[in-house]
């Protein structure tokens, strides 16, 4: 029978891989404002998701708005298409 009420008390933490520091508020508010400056954000974007440097929070971050990029750029082809489609179909039955 095991008598051990909890098996996490006797983890060695010394042994633990050290974990990221957290990133500030201020860490925050910085990124946040490279990020809205026009070209400058896409160069900051993928430095920080593939560079190698950044905070692993800050690269998740980069990868998830890159992607979250990718779709709106994809909604936006299949848009265009469907509307030049249209005006394209309607100007011919005219």
């Amino acid at each position: 029978m095991n008598t051990n009420v909890n098996p996490g008390a006797n983890v060695n933490y010394a042994n633990q891989p050290q974990s990221a520091p957290i990133l500030t508020v201020k860490d925050w508010l910085v990124t946040m404002l490279i990020l809205i400056i026009p070209v400058v954000n896409l160069i900051m974007l993928f430095v920080w998701a593939f560079g190698g440097g950044a905070n692993p929070s800050k690269a998740n971050y980069a990868k998830a708005a890159l992607i979250w990029m990718v779709i709106a750029f994809v909604l936006y082809l299949i848009m265009t298409f469907l509307i030049v489609g249209l005006i394209g179909s309607s100007v011919k039955m005219k």
